[in-house]
């Protein structure tokens, strides 16, 4: 039975870790299936093609655009509105056979086939299939590194059992943002792996405040259970937690409404991950230390040679 001398804590997290990790399952898996089943939709940045955003004077029609664009020879044109029903942002695929003045040139003769309608270039830019190719490759590579230093530096600062439970949170992360992306198939471009790479951070620093103060405690209370420990630990930490999360969440909702549409999926993205982050940290990494059989001896300081025990 645990010790009741540090029972001074208000929510017993532990308690609810199994119901955690079965939720953590079973969205984790719906995230790998609909990645494996549809994928990421990956904007320019990654694909290569042209991006281009117009203005017309009125409400603009979509689908009538998307028309005009297929009859002027252009397959499976991307268009949407780019944050109001004027702005319209057009997205084509590589076009190998013609120059980039030339594409400029036949876009604009499309949409301005009706004289009646205005239309006006605001930007335009163009990223060829290479340049995206290496891209998605250095993406790839920045977050295996970022994983793998995280992994070990939790393990040079703490003990390989924290280490497996940091790395397991920061890849539940990854895959649960991932996941909300490839379900809704909003746009993944590099400012959303900026964020992804972001939260990594962000999580990893919920959860080491978290192993540190667990740490502390089994140094501290020398009798006690270890789960007690742990949820003490983090009751110690939950409001230092909240108020970061709390906070961050205000800027970042903030950007997601009046940031436009350049920062939405960059805020969303920020958005998920601090929830799923903050979560992370409690039910994933603390709790799969603790069932991997985290224990006092583990983490206290070695006794130093020579010492004497001067008890009575």
């Amino acid at each position: 039975m645990a010790d009741t001398k540090i029972r001074g804590y208000k929510i017993d997290f532990m308690r609810w870790s199994w119901p955690a990790v079965v939720l953590s399952a079973v969205l984790s898996v719906v995230s790998l299936v609909s990645l494996g089943w549809q994928g990421l939709n990956f904007a320019i940045d990654f694909t290569g093609g042209t991006i281009i955003e117009v203005a017309y004077q009125e409400p603009a029609d979509l689908e009538e655009v998307r028309q005009q664009l297929k009859d002027a020879g252009f397959a499976n044109p991307i268009v949407q509105h780019f944050g109001t029903t004027r702005e319209v942002l057009i997205r084509l695929s590589p076009q190998e056979d013609m120059t980039n003045t030339d594409l400029r040139t036949r876009v604009m003769d499309a949409l301005r086939k009706d004289p009646a309608v205005q239309v006006e270039l605001h930007r335009i830019e163009f990223v060829g299939p290479q340049v995206g190719e290496d891209l998605a490759e250095s993406g790839v590579v920045a977050l295996l590194l970022a994983v793998l230093g995280i992994l070990a530096y939790v393990a040079w600062r703490f003990e390989y059992r924290f280490s497996f439970g940091a790395i397991v949170a920061s890849v539940h992360d990854i895959v649960l943002i991932l996941g909300v992306f490839s379900v809704f198939q909003l746009e993944f471009d590099l400012s959303v792996l900026a964020a992804v790479l972001a939260i990594l951070g962000y999580s990893i620093n919920d959860t080491i405040v978290i192993f540190d103060r667990i740490r502390e405690n089994f140094r501290k209370i020398r009798r006690g259970e270890v789960l007690d420990i742990i949820n003490l630990s983090i009751n110690e930490t939950l409001s230092r937690t909240l108020m970061t999360s709390f906070l961050t969440l205000l800027v970042c909702i903030a950007m997601a409404i009046w940031g436009g549409e350049v920062l939405r999926n960059f805020s969303l993205a920020l958005i998920v991950g601090i929830v799923v982050g903050t979560y992370s940290s409690i039910y994933v990494a603390s709790a799969l230390a603790y069932w991997l059989g985290v224990s006092r001896a583990d983490l206290l300081l070695p006794e130093k040679e020579g010492a004497t025990d001067n008890r009575p």
